[in-house]
């Protein structure tokens, strides 16, 4: 199959209040939208970050057990990931319009009832909720924002909409911690409810609708599929860590998703109308954006996850200010995002350029963070500020590059592999990066230590304190090392992307010419 194939065409919308003929400068209220869709982006990824600060008034309020904490924070992440590509499918079907709303209405409701929980049975079953309204939400806004803008301004509408995460990743613990300082553990998810109702009501106003031009049937059997299987897949990864990559449980996750999306594969390709066409993954563009999507999420995922470690067990932070000594990263994707200036170079340098270059400085900001901040702050913040500036590039890029390889018609189903994409590499960066970590630092623990699975165990069995000191050597060891492999994975990841990247630029551009 030749490339054209892949080129996008028109869209058709058939909603009573659907998008105008559109200029050269998209729709003529773009902006406010992006506005609003921003808005409801927020609402989701504010709830990703802010549960983890009260982990601790949870326990004690509702003698909550170690696994019902875990159960806590996986219900949400699993079923977001799992209905990633069936919230797009529907979004693209029904109207991302709708599915927006349903998603605002479902998160808000969800939110609501976490708040008024009585036992963690509750609590994680609002949770589950809430993940149905945040798969819908994380396709429908990107959708929308396609939808919304033409070419020209598109790479610096989803610049924008993709530092509205990092907004959200910063601004979660702070706002947690402030509630929880003044309220009860409750408040964190009440303060969801007023965003979505003012969300709900601006996109009813304001967003215009708009959904593919289709009279197949929908495919069931597919949307069941992706679902189970992407759960099996995500579950084991989150599993790993904390029950071995060996053990019964996470094995049987891991084979059963891997063997139900293989033959959700398989059914895709024998449909007439599937819901996400495996021929996309003969576009170069498309594999060379999702490879990169992956090790720019797995790098960002896992750095994160190391950075709080690294602050807290290495540098001696407490949570709140390991939390505040982050922010620089988000602020610095932000403060790039809202200047345009990831978008003013993807539209001079191109994609692949602008990728291998954000990967790059993404690769190098964790390289200074390991070597420089290993004894102090002040590396640490230089590293941050390479980091931020590299993933200010390569995020909007990514997101571009796989939206464009996919037909107008299908940018609820083209959100939703941006989005699992995004679920599965943080969840990879937090799984292997963590292996390295663990491996590294048992490799390296004193014999008086050896043998404890954790640095708290580990300090409790060092009897002196030079054992002490070589244990918190060993930790800091294994932070830097698997810091290192994850700088190591994201830089080939952006030379693998490039490459794909600019052949399929050149093969598109030598089958226009002929």
């Amino acid at each position: 199959m030749r490339l054209e194939t892949f080129m996008p065409a028109p869209i058709t919308n058939t909603a009573p209040d659907a998008l105008p003929e559109q200029s050269s400068g998209g729709h003529p209220q773009r902006w406010l939208i992006l506005a609003v869709i921003c808005l409801a982006q927020l609402t989701v990824l504010l709830d990703n970050t802010i549960l983890n600060v009260a982990i601790p008034s949870l326990t004690r309020e509702m003698d909550a057990r170690t696994a019902d904490i875990q159960w806590m924070i996986n219900a949400y992440s699993l079923v977001q990931s799992g209905l990633l590509l069936t919230a797009g499918s529907a979004a693209d079907r029904y109207g991302r319009k709708k599915m927006l709303i349903a998603g605002l209405a479902l998160f808000g409701i969800g939110s609501l009832a976490a708040s008024m929980a009585q036992d963690p049975g509750q609590l994680i079953a609002a949770r589950a909720g809430m993940g149905i309204g945040g798969a819908l939400l994380m396709t429908t806004t990107l959708a929308v924002v396609v939808q919304v803008f033409e070419e020209g301004e598109r790479a610096k509408a989803i610049g924008l909409w993709g530092a509205v995460s990092s907004l959200g990743f910063a601004a979660g613990p702070l706002i947690g911690g402030t509630l929880l300082e003044h309220f009860w553990w409750g408040s964190i998810f009440l303060i969801n409810i007023p965003v979505a109702l003012v969300g709900l009501v601006a996109v009813v106003w304001m967003v215009p609708e708009s959904k593919a031009p289709t009279s197949d049937r929908p495919d069931l059997l597919g949307a069941l599929l992706s679902t189970v299987g992407m759960t099996g897949i995500v579950f084991a990864i989150i599993s790993g860590p904390e029950h071995g990559w060996t053990s019964g449980r996470v094995l049987l996750s891991a084979f059963i998703g891997v063997t139900v999306m293989t033959g959700f594969a398989l059914w895709e390709r024998h449909i007439p109308h599937p819901m996400l066409d495996m021929h996309f993954f003969r576009d170069r563009r498309f594999v060379g954006a999702v490879a990169g999507g992956i090790l720019v999420a797995f790098g960002m995922g896992g750095s994160l996850f190391l950075l709080t470690q690294h602050l807290q067990f290495v540098l001696g932070y407490d949570a709140l200010d390991a939390g505040l000594r982050t922010a620089p990263l988000a602020l610095v994707i932000v403060a790039l995002n809202l200047t345009g200036v990831g978008a003013r170079l993807l539209l001079r340098l191109g994609t692949p350029v602008t990728i291998v270059g954000g990967m790059g400085l993404l690769a190098a900001g964790l390289a200074i963070i390991a070597t420089l901040g290993a004894h102090g702050y002040g590396g640490m913040l230089f590293g941050l500020a390479v980091m931020g500036s590299g993933i200010a590039l390569a995020m909007p890029a990514m997101a571009t590059a796989i939206m464009s390889a996919i037909p107008p018609e299908k940018a609820g189903v083209g959100a939703g592999v941006n989005g699992t994409l995004t679920e599965c590499g943080n969840g990879l960066g937090v799984a292997i990066l963590g292996a390295v970590l663990n491996s590294r630092f048992a490799a390296l623990l004193p014999a008086v230590a050896a043998g404890a699975g954790s640095l708290p165990a580990a300090v409790a069995a060092a009897r002196t304190a030079e054992d002490r000191k070589a244990v918190a050597d060993a930790f800091a060891s294994g932070v830097q090392t698997s810091q290192l492999v994850g700088a190591a994975a994201v830089l080939a990841g952006g030379v693998v992307a490039a490459l794909l990247l600019s052949r399929a630029e050149r093969s598109s551009r030598e089958a226009q010419a002929a």
